[in-house]
């Protein structure tokens, strides 16, 4: 059996840190406010030199030293998205030119906060089939560009930041049972109105701004989180009890406590980041992974459940031991 196993992991933030207290100078809000209700202390925002191809290929450099590889050893990339540089090409190939890659299989994946899980998927997939070797899987954002930073209930939620991770297809006969071991996704597009952005190209013609039902996400989110979590490990022939780490998408802290305990995992099994750096879209769950990493708290042979929820709503979840 050909399983994909993580080399590495890397991440990337803007210079620019903006802390609550900021935000407060130029909204009708406080820091007690915000950490009250979504646990978020600092988030970084883009410069205008800084895209979401620069921070991508920012992240995957350190992943790619991480794994002790060059950019010549990657045959694909999959880069998740919902804030490209430009409408068409797609990111990934603009990384792929920076990284100095001559030719290997690039494309951007949408799924909103979900987009990480998706690509994760897709690169496996691909990876087993045996056409590709070694991948690179990248979520990066720029969402401060898609904000309206007149509305305090979306504009304090949201930041800037990029994550990846190298993936190797090994033949799990000769290794020791690292790699993916169950991935499940979902889609209900009945709630487009609920996150979305109001603006396209084949609609308005513009970008359009981030508009979002606070309420009925966090419903949603619990729900759907806390059952494709259980789905994947009841795929990959696991109970919570051996789960090492979650990693969740960081949304809301208090969303990552309530679908914990709707998993009966404690909380010291949950990584959280969402305090310093906001709710990255596709970026969150790899930066918190690379974040876990190399801190030391997860280590090789761990089993890791990664998952997110995003507009569309779309969701999903990823089993593995590191």
């Amino acid at each position: 059996m050909i399983r994909s196993v993580l080399l590495g992991t890397g991440s990337a933030l803007p210079a620019r840190r903006v802390s609550n207290h900021e935000l407060a100078e130029q909204l009708d809000t406080s820091d007690e406010w915000i950490v009250e209700r979504t646990g978020i202390r600092f988030r970084h925002i883009a410069a205008p030199g800084e895209t979401t191809a620069t921070l991508a290929a920012d992240a995957a450099r350190g992943a790619l030293a991480a794994a002790g590889l060059t950019a010549q050893d990657i045959d694909l990339i999959v880069l998740a998205t919902a804030t490209p540089d430009q409408t068409f090409p797609a990111t990934a190939t603009k990384v792929q030119a920076m990284l100095g890659i001559d030719d290997c299989v690039a494309f951007d994946v949408a799924a909103v906060c979900s987009g990480f899980l998706y690509a994760v998927q897709v690169a496996d997939a691909m990876l087993r089939s045996g056409v590709q070797r070694r991948a690179l899987v990248i979520g990066a954002e720029t969402f401060s560009r898609i904000l309206d930073w007149e509305d305090r209930t979306t504009a304090v939620l949201f930041g800037d930041g990029a994550g990846a991770i190298v993936l190797e297809a090994q033949d799990s006969a000769d290794g020791d049972g690292r790699g993916i071991l169950a991935t499940r996704l979902h889609a209900d597009g009945r709630h487009n109105e609920l996150l979305y952005v109001d603006g396209g190209p084949s609609t308005t013609g513009t970008v359009g701004k981030l508009r979002m039902k606070g309420r009925e996400v966090f419903r949603h989110a619990v729900v759907n989180l806390a059952a494709v979590m259980a789905e994947s490990l009841d795929i990959a022939g696991l109970t919570p009890a051996d789960v090492d780490w979650v990693v969740p998408h960081q949304a809301n802290a208090r969303i990552l406590d309530a679908t914990s305990r709707k998993l009966g995992l404690p909380a010291e099994k949950v990584v959280v980041t969402v305090d310093r750096h906001a709710n990255t879209s596709a970026a969150s769950v790899p930066l918190a992974l690379d974040t876990a990493v190399r801190d030391g708290r997860i280590v090789t042979g761990q089993i890791v459940v990664l998952e997110a929820m995003g507009g569309g709503f779309t969701w999903g979840a990823a089993v593995l031991r590191v």
